[in-house]
């Protein structure tokens, strides 16, 4: 199918390639369809596009590339919605804050969007009992995260 991006014009994706968010995410709850797309060659950043609104894009990229101690656990209930059978099938994605230069965007480590890749079906999980904030610094080195003093 066709569809309209922020970044890449129209291009083709296929049904497969759609990612169910069935609760939307948190201040978008009518967006129910989004598809990963990549940024640039050579980047390890991704486009988190909305099936539904051209405009509605978000720069997205894989935590552990940046943050090598990030963790959390899904709680029961996550699992069961994301219906996740083994850690293999999950994807998980951070959404970016860009700024420039571009040593100051940051990543929101509270917010991880996880997908289930074999279901394709998506959530963006809320930590809230956790150390990590929306603003992490992406290319921050001197200390691990959720250790910043």
């Amino acid at each position: 199918m066709l569809i309209q991006t922020k970044y890449h014009g129209e291009i083709e994706v296929e049904d497969k390639q759609v990612i169910e968010f069935n609760n939307g995410i948190p201040g978008f709850i009518e967006e129910k369809k989004f598809v990963v797309l990549p940024f640039a060659e050579g980047t390890p950043l991704l486009i988190f596009q909305s099936m539904l609104t051209p405009d509605l894009a978000f720069v997205i990229t894989d935590p552990f590339a940046f943050f090598k101690k990030y963790e959390f656990e899904l709680s029961d209930s996550v699992v069961e919605y994301l219906q996740i059978e083994n850690n293999e099938e999950v994807s998980v994605f951070v959404i970016l804050t860009l700024e420039e230069p571009f040593a100051k965007t940051t990543a929101n480590l509270r917010g991880p969007l996880v997908i289930n890749n074999k279901k394709q079906l998506g959530k963006q999980v809320v930590l809230n009992e956790s150390n990590y904030t929306t603003k992490h610094l992406l290319l921050h080195e001197k200390t691990p995260v959720g250790q910043e003093e």
